[in-house]
């Protein structure tokens, strides 16, 4: 519900302006609150135009409207397709962080909450963020801090990441077209073997992984062995189990905050059949190397 006095701010907000603070690099920010007059309410607002950056508010007062887009054209039905993720820091504290449209709010995260570093998504047509300081007598060593990725709502193994959809995780088998496209523009795609199920919780396990062969990785969460081998760990939805040793399977997914999270995952002796099938019809979206 609308607080009287949020009502105020971003009535001030959109007829009379605010403080406008932008990103240098249109990815991450960083300002304080001390740059607010005392006497003064100011709500800055605050514009990132990239798919992950990040936010750090240092000493908080007053409060932020942070618009997220993604870098390229907007349009309604395109806003619709991205989710925003945000996970704190550990140390983040000084605020609360709702979801703003037209005027109403609604909690995200509350301020004893982000200590736990847990992960919340929303969809960018939602709306924006409104982060409102907390008022503490001694704001000296409090700091606002998130990271944030844009994330499709939809695509290859989208159905598999827990945070977009709560309790909706589904773990039926990716479609031939599917499967195709994810060894193609997913954040990672090799061929290996599950090894072994790592603690976690009731949401998601890391599972270990080898990888016999690696065909992207976005960044470096698998580390390369001698023999041309790779190792890493893979987070999959707890209700999908997974069977270590035997079978060698494509292995594909998306990286969030630095972790790798399982997408499509056929058996590597399925995914091969249909790849040479589909390269013999011209109709393989990319070409990987197989041997």
């Amino acid at each position: 519900m609308l607080r009287p006095w949020a009502a105020h701010w971003i009535s001030a907000v959109l007829l009379c302006g605010a403080v406008a603070q932008y990103s240098s690099d249109q990815c991450s920010w960083r300002g304080s609150g001390l740059s607010h007059e005392s006497h003064r309410r100011d709500v800055e607002q605050v514009y990132l135009r990239c798919s992950q950056g990040s936010l750090e508010w240092l000493y908080p007062t007053g409060a932020i409207i942070v618009n997220l887009r993604p870098n390229t054209q907007p349009s309604s039905g395109h806003m619709a397709a991205f989710h925003v993720c945000i996970k704190p820091h550990p140390h983040s504290q000084g605020s609360h962080v709702y979801l703003e449209r037209g005027g109403d709010l609604t909690l995200l995260l509350a301020e004893q909450e982000q200590a736990r570093g847990s992960v919340q998504c929303f969809s960018l047509a939602e709306g924006a963020l409104f982060v409102e300081a907390v008022p503490h007598t001694d704001i000296s060593r409090r700091i606002t801090a998130f990271q944030y990725e844009l994330v499709p709502s939809q695509g290859p193994g989208a159905h598999m990441y827990p945070y977009l959809h709560p309790g909706l995780v589904t773990c039926k088998p990716c479609s031939d077209g599917e499967v195709l496209m994810a060894v193609c523009t997913s954040d990672f795609a090799g061929r290996g073997i599950f090894r072994g199920v790592a603690s976690g919780t009731t949401e998601h396990s890391p599972v270990v992984v080898t990888l016999n062969g690696l065909f992207r990785q976005k960044s470096r969460v698998f580390a390369g062995a001698r023999g041309r081998r790779w190792s890493g760990r893979i987070n999959v939805p707890s209700r999908c189990g997974v069977h270590p040793g035997g079978d060698e399977y494509l292995l594909t997914g998306s990286i969030h905050f630095g972790e790798a999270w399982l997408g499509c995952a056929p058996r590597y002796k399925d995914f091969l059949k249909l790849y040479l099938r589909a390269q013999n019809a011209g109709t393989n979206p990319c070409h990987i190397d197989t041997d």
